[in-house]
């Protein structure tokens, strides 16, 4: 994922192969929730995620953020890259899922040791 990055994101990892989707692949399934590497220099501990979910590909919404269109101020100033090894195993999925694992992992983030974590509405 991130070589030497923080000291967290091994565990991030494991708490999000944790999660799984009970509508995943399922016939109109096509939501998909996505996870972004943040960083900021001016906090202490620098690095955070952000968690999103999109009806479009990640990769197209996470342009979308770094472009400014409907982006959160998050993802579009310190979002560094997509981390695709925390969520792809979930996706696609429908929409009501997408909303409840964004919020489920998200706060699983915070609880496992992620020190800044945006998003999960």
């Amino acid at each position: 994922m991130l070589g030497s990055g923080p000291d967290w994101i091994a565990k991030a990892g494991r708490v999000a192969r944790g999660f799984s989707a009970t509508t995943h692949r399922a016939r109109g399934a096509k939501h998909s929730v996505y996870v972004v590497l943040l960083h900021d220099a001016r906090r202490s501990d620098p690095w955070g995620l952000y968690v999103g979910q999109t009806s479009r590909d990640p990769d197209l919404r996470f342009d979308q953020h770094k472009a400014g269109y409907k982006a959160s101020s998050a993802a579009r100033r310190f979002g560094v890259r997509l981390l695709p090894d925390l969520a792809a195993h979930l996706n696609p999925m429908r929409q009501w899922e997408s909303l409840e694992i964004e919020a489920a992992l998200a706060e699983a983030f915070l609880a496992a040791g992620v020190p800044w974590v945006e998003g999960g509405h």
